[in-house]
């Protein structure tokens, strides 16, 4: 669609051959990709951070082993099964040698020579839906303003927009609401750190009183007075009405705590925002980050979507204005 956002995306190389990691990164910079390395002994533990990812080039003789690449396939697998695994081989462009049980992990294969179809894959797992420029420009405006509001003396830093295929939970204050409008049904979510939200609150960074920051309920206040501002202005800006009034579908959203895991029962990739907050006083107040994610699991039509302008037609008609 015209005016498409151009986003980024956070993907793990883990690549045995160091002849081929100027190709493989300029390969990411042309494709909108940021490139991670890892050392072998750390994956599972990047893996089990709070990472973001939109999925994995790995290599299929990974760590020196010719079937390294699979035996690390299946264990990434086993604990961020929403990931998709791309295998680059040696020879063979596909995966129809490979029995079907041991590639029920893996998504695609390339080779170092055919990194057109690696382009094509990415398209399809990661950048499969296409984002409105002027609704990305638009949710980072919204969510500044309204976190310029609650917290005082706070300088908001945006980091650019990202995709990721990652179903995880960031901090433990976490909230979730619905965005129904004619051309999507799905949820917004707002994550943060309970302790680095606190510090604000005992520094008077808020408008919370500084002594009652030991109530959680205060702290859950906070992200949830920002959640309403950010979906009232969202939905002033964006949202018509939802065009199915009847009998919508729904679909269980499943959170396991243990894992900070969340699914939203689709395979959608999530667009996430980075907002953070630092003291613009310079006192050691500690920053605060904090993660915005919206999921289109129910229903996506970018191609139907407008935003609300007013015009001085409107405020005029609306007797908001008068003509002097």
């Amino acid at each position: 669609m015209n005016d498409e956002a151009k986003l980024v995306s956070k993907v793990l190389v883990l690549e045995s051959n160091p002849a081929y990691h100027e190709k493989i990164k300029a390969f990411c910079d042309e494709n909108n990709l940021i490139g991670l390395k890892v050392q072998p002994e750390n994956v599972m533990s990047v893996l089990r951070s709070n990472v973001d990812l939109g999925g994995i080039l790995l290599s299929e003789n990974y760590d020196g082993n010719p079937q390294g690449g699979l035996l690390m396939a299946h264990r990434m697998h086993a604990i961020r099964a929403e990931l998709p695994i791309f295998l680059r081989r040696e020879s063979i462009q596909n995966l129809d040698d490979i029995a079907p049980g041991e590639r029920r992990s893996l998504s695609a294969a390339y080779t170092i020579d055919s990194m057109e179809r690696l382009q094509a894959v990415i398209g399809e797992y990661i950048f499969s839906l296409a984002y409105p420029n002027v609704l990305v420009r638009g949710i980072t405006e919204i969510t500044r303003t309204a976190l310029e509001s609650q917290f005082k003396g706070m300088d908001v830093e945006v980091a650019p927009p990202y995709i990721v295929r990652d179903r995880l939970i960031y901090g433990e204050i976490f909230t979730l609401i619905p965005i129904e409008s004619s051309w999507c049904r799905g949820y917004m979510m707002l994550q943060t750190e309970e302790l680095a939200l606190l510090d604000l609150v005992k520094a008077n960074k808020t408008h919370i009183n500084p002594s009652e920051g030991y109530d959680f309920r205060n702290l859950n206040g906070v992200l949830g007075e920002i959640t309403n501002l950010v979906w009232g202005a969202f939905k002033n800006r964006y949202m018509t009405d939802v065009a199915n009034s009847g009998h919508l579908s729904q679909v269980p959203i499943v959170i396991n705590h243990l894992h900070r895991y969340i699914s939203f029962g689709s395979d959608n990739p999530q667009l996430c925002f980075k907002y953070t907050l630092t003291d613009s006083t310079g006192s050691e107040v500690r920053r605060l980050d904090l993660y915005q994610k919206f999921v289109f699991n129910l229903s996506w039509s970018p191609e139907d979507f407008h935003e609300n302008l007013t015009s001085v037609e409107d405020l005029v008609a609306s007797g908001e204005l008068d003509l002097f």
